[in-house]
């Protein structure tokens, strides 16, 4: 196993002024404030201080909030009703912890430039920027980091028949384009998900984690967003509920391929993923 996957180069991004590094990778944890999120919908809506609290003290580094769920066959909801779930959680959450970083997860402009003035710090977007073509031209205005996944059609239609001749090569090349055009417009602060199971079959899923080393030609850090999904369940032939082995599995193995952010359900899972597998490169 090579040393130099995990700890290859300095890695860092700026979060409103202050640098967030990425020499060892981070936890991104999931503050869903959606009834209908594919597994936790509606448990944190009225406790999300308490969820924010302990994701915090089990170890993670940014919390990803989001008001809209993008699980498979959902319906995409319009701006105004989603900054009303998010906007004024994203502000107490600054209020209690203002040492932690916020990130906005969301595929409408509109959303992402209140998010970023209400006190976020990063645009997470499933649709790198194909759902409303003003986000990119708002991410490169704010100047704020910028997640760019890939995905193959929308959440209403993305798992009905997708199709890829070489899906490592035509995401790798898909996100490739998209930074390009960002660097053009002045965005470098940029992070890439392969989008695990939007717009993909569960062969497509394994073949993108089994080469997921090829992803570091873009020279960009690599975010995975695994937790609990039908990739597990359906090969486990399991449920979210008990899909936390699975995802712990996933994120190990991404780890070694060189992930530096892990967006995660469960916080204390993924910092034990990342301190075995740490311990283990650097001996």
């Amino acid at each position: 196993m090579p040393k130099d996957t995990f700890f290859s180069e300095k890695i860092s991004i700026c979060c409103r002024g202050t640098l967030l590094n990425l020499d060892e990778p981070l936890i991104m944890g999931i503050l869903n404030l959606t009834p209908d999120s594919f597994y936790d919908g509606g448990l944190h809506s009225d406790n999300y201080l308490r969820q924010v609290e302990k994701m915090i003290t089990e170890g993670a580094s940014i919390i990803d909030v989001g008001g809209q769920s993008t699980r498979p066959g959902a319906i995409k909801l319009n701006p105004d009703e989603e900054k009303k779930r998010i906007l004024p959680a994203i502000e107490k959450i600054i209020q209690k912890f203002p040492k932690y970083t916020i990130s906005v997860d969301t595929f409408w402009s509109d959303v992402a430039e209140s998010a970023i003035e209400s006190g976020a710090a990063i645009i997470n977007d499933i649709s790198g920027g194909e759902f409303d073509h003003k986000m990119l031209d708002t991410v490169a205005k704010l100047k704020v980091p910028y997640i760019v996944m890939h995905t193959q059609g929308s959440p209403e239609n993305m798992q009905l028949n997708p199709v890829y001749t070489d899906v490592v090569k035509e995401v790798c090349f898909s996100l490739a384009s998209k930074i390009e055009k960002m660097k053009l417009l002045g965005i470098n602060d940029v992070l890439i998900d392969p989008g695990f199971g939007f717009g993909k079959k569960i062969e497509h899923n394994y073949a993108l984690l089994h080469h997921l080393e090829h992803f570091n030609i873009l020279e960009k850090p690599i975010l995975i967003g695994v937790s609990r999904k039908s990739m597990i369940n359906k090969l486990l032939y399991t449920q979210p509920k008990n899909a936390l082995n699975g995802t712990s599995i996933i994120h190990t193995l991404s780890l070694i391929k060189g992930a530096k952010i892990l967006r995660v359900h469960d916080v204390k899972e993924a910092a034990e993923a990342i301190k075995i597998v740490k311990y283990m490169q650097k001996n």
